[in-house]
């Protein structure tokens, strides 16, 4: 397999890492509760968290929708087919992923879990490091200067 279609990586980091994150947010939550904002705060930060829940699924949908529409591949552990810089991946380059992290962010507010913003960071950051780089460089080798230029206007998370 030539270098310009093989596969960013072999294994696919972000789902693992996200469920990791929310199970380990869970478990520490359970065992080493944290303090959380009493009424009427904590009502205003729960209706905050099911609208980022909500913006975050339709941020998934909607890039996914995209990639679909483009041809090419949504897997972190297939090559991609076309550049796709429409739609969400206009306004960043891993909207999938930012989707992911603004979901964790949610789930914090709605449950009051302080675990949930602090493994939402660590999972950003081991997203970023096992999946985002070497899509990037994935990126770059396949589509050249192409890519190159959309990375100058388009920033890699918001």
């Amino acid at each position: 397999m030539s270098e310009t279609n093989s596969a960013p990586s072999r294994f696919p980091w972000p789902p693992m890492i996200y469920l990791l994150g929310i199970a380990i947010a869970i478990i520490l939550s359970i065992t080493v509760p944290l303090p959380w904002f009493g009424p009427p705060l904590s009502d205003l930060l729960f209706a905050i968290g099911w609208l980022l829940a909500v913006a975050a699924v339709a941020l998934d949908f909607m890039a996914i929708r995209t990639l679909h529409k483009a041809q090419t591949t949504v897997m972190p552990t297939r090559g991609a087919d076309h550049l796709v810089t429409s739609g969400p991946f206009g306004f960043s380059r891993n909207p999938i992923y930012l989707g992911n992290t603004t979901l964790m962010f949610g789930i914090g507010f709605i449950t009051g879990f302080i675990w949930f913003f602090v493994l939402a960071l660590i999972a950003a950051f081991a997203t970023q490091k096992l999946a985002i780089e070497p899509e990037e460089r994935h990126l770059s080798i396949r589509f050249g200067k192409r890519y190159r230029d959309y990375t100058k206007k388009v920033r890699r998370w918001i």
